[in-house]
């Protein structure tokens, strides 16, 4: 008789989209925090690589075909963002991750920071808690570790919401 092997364990799939290269390695960066091996979740980071609020929910409706529990996008609300792009989201089963106006005055606000002026101002201005590299998601580590994103979820409800998802 062969021998029987171990069942393995089903997990949950969750699927998050950044919506662009700066969304993607902030969210790695919180995978890399709150999901350990053998936590039943299985979580994918993807980029939609820009293109506004409209292309970043289509690309996570075409992802939704390789069979995730559940998916989520992270995305600025300054740029083609409509109540018709909510509506294809909401339809579609996926959970909008807003970011008002955009992603780095999200991360401002929620290390106490002021995030008042233009995008390109609050770029700049975030520049120096990520060590001047926004893209690499070991930068975040400094200001927005576990405590520090445990304090900016009671400013932040889109901060909230992602830590809820990875069930923080």
């Amino acid at each position: 008789m062969a021998p029987r092997h171990p069942i393995r364990p089903q997990y949950r799939t969750l699927l998050l989209v950044g919506e662009g290269e700066t969304e993607q390695a902030f969210l790695q960066h919180v995978k890399a925090l709150y999901v350990q091996r053998g936590s039943g979740l299985r979580v994918t980071v993807r980029c939609a690589h820009g293109k506004g609020a409209g292309h970043v929910v289509d690309y996570a409706i075409r992802q939704r075909i390789h069979q995730f529990d559940h998916v989520a996008a992270l995305l600025d609300t300054d740029a083609g963002w409509s109540a018709a792009v909510q509506k294809r989201a909401r339809e579609k089963r996926i959970q909008v991750l807003k970011s008002e106006p955009c992603f780095e005055a999200m991360l401002l606000r929620a290390i106490g920071q002021s995030a008042n002026g233009l995008t390109k101002d609050l770029k700049t201005r975030l520049s120096p808690f990520v060590q001047g590299d926004a893209l690499n998601p070991h930068n975040y580590a400094t200001h927005f570790g576990v405590d520090a994103l445990y304090a900016g979820r009671g400013i932040e409800p889109t901060l909230d919401e992602l830590l809820r998802l990875l069930a923080a």
